[in-house]
């Protein structure tokens, strides 16, 4: 039995022409990435906005309806329901936003830097 010695390759083994460029290796793939950078940072300031200006109109929706105040389910006052509950669909649905546009953005970028 014999011992093999694994090493990793010499920093300067390989030539430039056999190692493939990346997109983020040139000033084009830059520019490509610091575009895709700044959409997904617009898009989450967007779905966050957008989120936070619902949570804060909720109140006021309730505030705003005559009559909310009598409705009750199983003994709980519905504003009471709609403001503990009417939340989550909210949250999901900015995810569910969030995530299929970040998936697009991600798409269109792999498109342009010519990943596929």
């Amino acid at each position: 039995m014999t011992r093999v010695r694994v090493t990793r390759p010499q920093a300067g083994a390989s030539t430039p022409a056999q190692r493939p460029e990346t997109a983020e290796e040139s000033e084009v793939g830059q520019l490509f990435v610091r575009s895709l950078i700044r959409s997904q940072l617009r898009l989450a300031l967007v779905v966050a906005g957008g989120f936070l200006l619902l949570l804060v109109a909720l109140p006021f929706l309730v505030a705003a309806v005559p009559g909310l105040d009598e409705i009750s389910i199983a003994g709980i006052p519905f504003a009471w329901l709609l403001l503990g509950a009417g939340i989550y669909p909210l949250i999901a649905l900015s995810a569910w936003l969030f995530i299929r546009t970040a998936a697009r953005n991600e798409e269109r970028y792999r498109d342009l830097a010519g990943e596929r």
